[in-house]
């Protein structure tokens, strides 16, 4: 488990933070529809560039916080994973695209 994982187990583990898998989806589908509403405010509704406000910067750290909570919940170990999809795009690049349809 990488350090960022671990340091997200012991933070839930010693605050009694533990939900179940259905939980964390949701507060991940949550914190995904927060970035998004972000970076819309950010860009005036996609009429300019994206600007990495302090706001985005937090809502984007509660969903990878999430998103690390249920790595932690289902024991998927974040960086083992990480190096599986990198593979895996690297071998769609191969056929010519990174889409899934070369899967």
């Amino acid at each position: 488990m990488n350090v960022l994982q671990q340091k997200v187990k012991v933070f839930t583990d010693s605050n009694s933070l533990t939900s179940d898998e259905v939980t964390i989806i949701l507060d991940i589908l949550s914190e995904l529809g927060e970035v998004s509403k972000e970076i819309l405010k950010s860009t005036n509704y996609g009429k300019n560039q994206v600007q990495i406000t302090k706001e985005l910067k937090l809502e984007i750290g509660d969903l990878l916080y999430s998103i690390f909570n249920l790595l932690n919940k289902t024991e998927i170990d974040a960086e083992i994973l990480l190096e599986e999809i990198l593979s895996k795009y690297q071998n769609r690049l191969k056929k010519g695209s990174p889409g899934s349809e070369n899967d």
